[in-house]
């Protein structure tokens, strides 16, 4: 595998430059803290807390109910290998307007950094592919990024993008951790009220 050189605080911007135009979940810890940076924690946001794999199937939740949304969930890797099944059932039911976009630091950071499977051999793309995803790709350099911008809007859906990361902390953006207020404020811009 070729060395990743992004760093994790530059990759959604880059990807989502008009984050507007989205309905984002989130997984937990540095993915929900790169994408409430990315939003400003706005209400088109959705994060989760305490359910470590459940991005991805909430994720495609939502894109199968909001049809003509643009839907993309933000992981990390150690989130998508504990529930890596999911992808399995996104392919299956094929939401053309659902992308997946994994941060991928090879490391589980949460925990003290400890070196995870994608920092030896697994690779993410190649389970979206085995598991039947329209597309999937991996991001290393700020070529393969620009590259993923394009194929966030241009490839077959369901997507998936692998962004692989350089170590280093999450965006430092300390985000609403009221449940219910969050639950709310994403149902509004779900309904688009």
């Amino acid at each position: 595998m070729t060395a990743p050189t992004l760093d994790r605080r530059d990759v959604l911007a880059v990807l989502f430059p008009k984050p507007d135009d989205y309905l984002f979940v989130s997984g937990l810890a540095g993915s929900a803290r790169d994408a409430a940076g990315l939003t400003g924690d706005g209400a088109n946001l959705f994060t989760m807390a305490g359910t470590m794999g459940a991005a991805v199937p909430m994720g495609l939740g939502v894109a199968l109910a909001a049809p003509e949304a643009r839907v993309a969930v933000i992981t990390g890797d150690g989130e998508m290998l504990m529930n890596v099944g999911s992808l399995a059932t996104v392919a299956t039911l094929a939401p053309k307007n659902l992308s997946i976009v994994c941060i991928d630091n090879g490391c589980h950071g949460e925990t003290g950094g400890q070196p995870g499977h994608t920092a030896t051999r697994t690779d993410l793309a190649l389970m979206g592919q085995g598991a039947g995803l329209a597309s999937a790709m991996t991001a290393n350099t700020a070529e393969d990024l620009a590259e993923g911008a394009k194929f966030l809007i241009e490839a077959a859906a369901p997507r998936l993008l692998v962004a692989r990361v350089t170590g280093g902390p999450p965006t430092a953006f300390v985000r609403n951790m009221d449940p219910a207020e969050c639950r709310l404020r994403f149902r509004h811009a779900y309904l688009g009220k």
